[in-house]
């Protein structure tokens, strides 16, 4: 249930859509209560809001309809903007990195300031009235819709100085690198330890091959898309109460299509059609990839900007070169922190689930395979690559990770060999190269 709720707020975060109608039921309130407090008082604030407004209803009707037209007509044009910032993101960096902008929390502000203004107004507009010679004017409510004026004016400033430094490649760069970090110290929060509770996890594993129960049973899809979030604690729940052993073939992130299986289960007796239910409803399918559970999601967004950096098109290597920088700090702050274990027991410690677990290689691969291949003719792109390496090695504490840092450098030496054809500029490759197998070669020795 909690990854279920945790997957409609990261829905809800993303959408455009949220703090704008959050408040506009905010003004719809201080509308209300504002007016409430007006015929509670009477005039006797003329004094102390006089200074905002001491009109009559005449010039009450004026202030609130100029006010409430005024805000309509720039939310239209900030919504113009963002649109067209939108578009000119989607072809510079990627459409993927629309999420980005759509979550951006300034934006949101901005337009929901305009609205609720504009919702105020009108609400307080419709209390002023003139009867049989009694006047009522909410001199609070119209003093406050002054106020919201002149927020809306430095708001205005404010969105023009967001979106035009937002859109900058280096603020992208930084919002992604900065998405991807926390989404590492999130999904990965233990720090690594030594590799005995891994023998012991991975002697749990040789238990499935051992085991007794010998029914095996597919559940499949039932849609095709991309598995965003799997509720291991509830898929551990299910298969203890009904004495099952449950493996996910697929991790979040994977693209899964309708009918192939999405949970295996073995199990003494058949599996019941509720059981199977209860299963499928522990594991997400959704028609986007999100970074819910989904490590490389961020690493991806980087990798896809520095791929378009690299086009002839764009031809911009230095963007490349920040991107593959970003990448080297969010894999260095990884060294040190320990992937989470595929295997899940109950309390008599017996194995339960087993998911299928992400890895240090795969995150590397994710982030230097596609930049290599695109940047194997940038000579300041295949150097920064094997400085990234290099820095990389020296933070590694595991032969897996070494391994890793290990074989991207020897593809992309390889690939400078034929993609470079300047002497000078093969001749800066081999000597990072060779400096990184400097630093692994207590290890490698035959390599």
């Amino acid at each position: 249930m909690r990854t279920r709720l945790l997957h409609i707020w990261e829905y809800l975060r993303t959408s455009f859509w949220l703090v704008p109608a959050l408040m506009t039921i905010l003004a719809v309130g201080f509308a209300f209560l504002l007016v409430f407090i007006d015929r509670r008082i009477g005039s006797g604030v003329d004094d102390v809001f006089g200074f905002l407004y001491s009109g009559g209803p005449e010039g009450a009707r004026m202030v609130l309809s100029t006010i409430a037209g005024s805000m309509v007509t720039v939310a239209g044009v900030t919504f113009s903007i963002t649109i067209v910032a939108l578009q000119l993101s989607s072809s510079q960096f990627g459409p993927r990195l629309l999420r980005n902008f759509m979550q951006d929390l300034g934006n949101q502000i901005v337009l929901g300031t305009y609205l609720s203004s504009f919702v105020y107004c009108l609400l307080v507009l419709r209390t002023v009235h003139t009867v049989e010679g009694r006047e009522f004017v909410p001199s609070i409510s119209v003093a406050f819709a002054v106020v919201l004026a002149l927020a809306g004016v430095a708001v205005l400033i404010y969105f023009i100085h967001h979106i035009s430094t937002s859109m900058q490649a280096e603020q992208v760069i930084l919002a992604v690198s900065r998405d991807l970090e926390e989404k590492i110290q999130r999904l990965f929060p233990r720090e690594s330890e030594d590799g005995a509770e891994r023998e012991l996890e991975a002697e749990s594993a040789r238990r499935i091959a051992e085991d007794s129960r010998e029914l095996d049973t597919d559940v499949p899809a039932a849609q095709s898309g991309y598995l965003q979030a799997v509720d291991r604690h509830g898929l551990l729940e299910v298969a203890t109460e009904n004495d099952l052993l449950v493996t996910m073939p697929c991790r979040p992130g994977d693209f899964v299509v309708e009918g192939t299986p999405l949970v295996k289960v073995r199990s003494k007796e058949a599996l019941d059609e509720s059981v199977a239910r209860q299963l499928a409803g522990d594991v997400i399918v959704g028609a986007l990839r999100t970074p819910e559970q989904d490590a490389e999601f961020a690493v991806h967004q980087l990798v896809e900007v520095a791929v378009r950096a690299l086009s002839p098109g764009i031809n911009d290597p230095y963007t490349a070169v920040s991107c593959v920088d970003r990448l080297s700090s969010a894999l260095c702050f990884l060294c040190a922190r320990e992937f989470p274990s595929p295997y899940l027991y109950d309390k008599e410690g017996n194995l339960r689930v087993v998911a299928k677990p992400g890895t240090f290689t795969g995150i590397v691969n994710a982030a230097f395979d596609q930049i290599r291949q695109y940047g194997r003719e940038s000579a300041a792109v295949t150097v920064r690559m094997l400085e990234a390496l290099a820095a990389i090695a020296s933070q590694s504490r595991t032969r897996e990770q070494r391994e890793a840092v290990l074989r991207q450098a020897e593809m992309i030496e390889r690939s400078s060999r034929e993609g470079l054809h300047e002497k000078n500029d093969v001749e800066d490759v081999q000597r990072r190269y060779r400096a990184l197998l400097d630093l692994l070669g207590e290890e490698f020795p035959d390599r």
